[in-house]
């Protein structure tokens, strides 16, 4: 083999391991979310590892508070390893050209900062039952997700179901972790 193959077959394995790297299909949404439905109390049953939640151990929640201005005041709660609760407060808002409500922003960042593009992360909505007692957020590089359910606890067949519809949607969940919670179900 000659210099020019072998810097070729090189060029082809490194195009070859990035096309395996990403997603092959198009990260859909739920075709329609009642923001006024969803708003509310959510507990995480599960999540890929991020690094703005590596400190939380369990009791995970999410509540959004709908604002006067459209706007959704985002509030996460976990308990760290030394038993204390953290909160962190942040604002969501719809996509100016989405109609379905499924693609959110939301920004943890101080307001002040709101106006620079970077500090808004996708939130999307993959999957939502049609009760509103569970939801899959996603982004489109499927680098997040989280599962959750206005109970503290998930029934394990609806959960392999959720999953399932997960991995179909290009997720690779191996190290998906699930959620502590010691509330019990209501």
């Amino acid at each position: 083999m000659n210099l020019v193959s072998i810097s070729t077959m090189i060029f082809l394995s490194v195009i070859l391991v990035q096309a395996q790297q990403q997603p092959t299909q198009i990260l859909t949404v739920v075709p329609f979310v009642d923001i006024n439905r969803y708003v509310g109390n959510w507990y995480e049953i599960a999540r890929l590892p991020n690094r703005f939640q590596k400190q939380c151990i369990g009791d995970v929640t999410a509540t959004y508070i709908l604002q006067s201005d459209g706007t959704i005041k985002v509030i996460n709660r976990c308990q760290n390893a030394n038993g204390e609760f953290e909160e962190a407060e942040g604002q969501a808002k719809k996509n100016r050209d989405d109609k379905s409500n499924a693609k959110l922003k939301v920004r943890f960042a101080p307001k002040i900062l709101s106006f620079l593009p970077f500090v808004w992360g996708n939130y999307w909505v993959i999957d939502l039952a049609a009760d509103y007692t569970y939801a899959v957020i996603g982004e489109p590089d499927r680098k997040y997700l989280w599962i959750l359910s206005r109970t503290p606890t998930i029934d394990e067949d609806k959960l392999q179901i959720i999953l399932e519809g997960i991995k179909a949607k290009g997720y690779d969940l191996s190290t998906l972790s699930r959620t502590k919670q010691t509330k019990s179900s209501e």
